[in-house]
């Protein structure tokens, strides 16, 4: 499936997952202090993956501290496993009282009653209140809006650069490319506006909106690295 060559090894990013657990469970009990989030939402066929990992490398070195990136493929495979999910999500720093409000705030403006995306919901808020995360897609810029320590970005373009992408990476012809990324795209739409009852367009969720096609993906990652510890 194309989609899938578009996915990193999930097997090293499940040890590195519970490696930054560890790590970020120890720290929050030595350092009281709130850490920030980052939700990149994009288009599809945008470089959403890469400019996390470059936004990583920048605040890793920045903060002197360890940073995790969080996708639907990884936040998938965790969920799998009820026992690995709980024991990391309380590693990471999860507030219960803080992650259940915002859930039951926000509850209401659901369409459509789904247990686990529900489950997602309350993952993705879990990591995002623990903060050094970077979130990647799964509606998390309009799930954590609530939160202050949280950062929203979004990348688009144009339908050349995407399909240029698309075709390169998944090994598609520009035809295909282009057929394939306007079905995601109706697919990432129609869940945003099932579950969440939204449009992920909507500017008025972003604190910085970035070109793809226009600026390279070391420059959007500096910019909001440089943003988020302005």
């Amino acid at each position: 499936m194309p989609e899938k060559m578009l996915i990193p090894s999930i097997e090293k990013r499940i040890a590195h997952f519970m490696e930054i657990a560890q790590k970020a469970g120890k720290e929050s009990r030595e350092k009281d202090k709130k850490r920030p989030t980052i939700t990149i939402s994009r288009e599809f066929g945008c470089e959403g993956y890469p400019v996390a990992e470059k936004t990583k490398a920048i605040l890793e070195e920045k903060t002197g501290e360890p940073w995790l990136i969080m996708d639907k493929a990884l936040l998938d495979e965790v969920s799998k496993t009820h026992h690995l999910l709980e024991t990391a999500l309380a590693k990471l720093g999860e507030k219960s009282r803080v992650v259940e409000d915002v859930i039951s705030t926000f509850s209401p403006s659901w369409l459509t009653e789904h247990d686990y995306y529900r489950l997602l919901c309350r993952e993705i808020l879990a990591l995002a209140v623990g903060g050094n995360v970077i979130i990647v897609g799964r509606g998390a810029a309009v799930v954590t809006q609530s939160l202050d320590n949280c950062f929203h970005f979004r990348l688009f373009a144009t339908m050349q650069f995407k399909t240029e992408y698309i075709a390169r990476r998944c090994g598609l012809s520009g035809h295909d490319a282009e057929a394939f990324i306007e079905k995601k795209q109706r697919q990432r739409d129609a869940f945003m506006r099932d579950f969440l009852n939204c449009d992920s367009k909507e500017l008025q969720y972003y604190h910085l909106v970035f070109n793809n096609n226009r600026n390279p993906n070391e420059r959007i990652a500096k910019l909001i690295s440089d943003y988020v510890f302005s």
